[in-house]
């Protein structure tokens, strides 16, 4: 083998794993975009809420649907605690929404946490915005995971591998989202994003189940995962830019908290009759208000530090942190 050829291939080998290869790594190594749970570029989280279940396999629909977790879970700031999550299931969805919502500003705008253990057990989700909650746009996602032999349920993803999905990193860490992707979408407002959604991506590489990335590109994640915490595990989004919505931009009289973390008081906004209930995580009720307002403000100077469940008589639920 001639020197001149041997280089070729070792040039063309080299191109090879770079284009394998060719975006942020893991969390805590040189160039990722991971971002810490207690960054001080988090301004405020989700509000609220609303999850449409996906299947514990959609190969095997008798299993149900997945159980784990309560949207209320994926409200407020990120533990870091894997346990502390709301399950998709296969294909499944969480929308959340945001006291200010968020803008198109300098840098990542917000970014979304999973509860993988590990680096590599990565349970992935697609990101798509909405600036009205109807029209919806997704960010162009990237996977160059090998489509040949399918990741099982403990396999290992290698987060270098895929861009613009939710869950690249493991818990703790959010995965930022930059609302400059989508600058040429059209019939969405950049600087009054109101919802975030997430769509679990169904592993599976059999092209009857399976879902595609942004190019076409079918999506080998970990499949199937039959168990009550199937699919994409919501842990919590943080806002990074936040946006100046008024509260009369809040859709359907949802019920949003303002500040969440909260220390002397809060705000809800979205309510307009009946009554505001708190209850600790045990399921004790420790206060009830009744409203006939669109906001209505409450007082916290008699509460210990805590995690706490806020809902309303209209069916809307919240999860409030209150640091003293």
């Amino acid at each position: 083998m001639s020197k001149k050829f041997l280089n070729l291939v070792v040039a063309n080998l080299s191109a090879s794993v770079l284009m394998a290869q060719s975006f942020a790594p893991a969390a805590g190594q040189p160039g990722s975009t991971a971002i810490p749970k207690d960054s001080p570029l988090f301004t405020s989280w989700a509000t609220h809420c609303e999850v449409e279940r996906g299947w514990v396999n959609i190969e095997d629909q008798s299993l149900g649907l997945a159980t784990h977790g309560l949207g209320a879970d994926a409200v407020g700031p990120s533990t870091g605690v894997s346990t502390n999550s709301v399950s998709l299931g296969d294909g499944g969805t969480a929308t959340l929404t945001f006291f200010e919502g968020i803008k198109n500003g300098d840098g990542p705008d917000f970014a979304v946490f999973e509860n993988g253990v590990t680096d590599g057990f990565l349970e992935l989700g697609f990101v798509e915005v909405s600036s009205d909650g109807e029209r919806f746009v997704r960010f162009p996602a990237i996977s160059e995971i090998q489509t040949e032999t399918q990741v099982g349920p403990f396999g290992v993803v290698d987060c270098r591998y895929i861009h613009n999905f939710a869950g690249k990193y493991r818990a703790g860490f959010g995965t930022p989202f930059d609302l400059e992707d989508l600058i040429d979408s059209t019939g969405i407002d950049l600087e009054n994003i109101t919802h975030v959604r997430i769509v679990d991506v169904v592993g599976s590489i059999d092209p009857q189940y399976a879902t595609y990335d942004s190019q076409g590109t079918i999506v080998n994640n970990l499949h199937p995962t039959p168990f009550e915490s199937s699919g994409f595990d919501l842990e919590a989004v943080g806002v990074i830019n936040p946006g100046s919505l008024s509260i009369s931009a809040v859709k359907n009289n949802m019920l949003t908290i303002h500040p969440n973390p909260a220390n002397s008081s809060i705000q809800i906004a979205g309510q307009t009759s009946g009554t505001i209930s708190i209850y600790t995580l045990l399921g004790d009720k420790i206060l009830e208000k009744t409203s006939n307002s669109v906001t209505t403000v409450i007082d916290l100077s008699n509460f210990v530090e805590g995690i706490y469940l806020v809902s309303s008589s209209e069916g809307y639920s919240s999860k409030l942190v209150i640091k003293k």
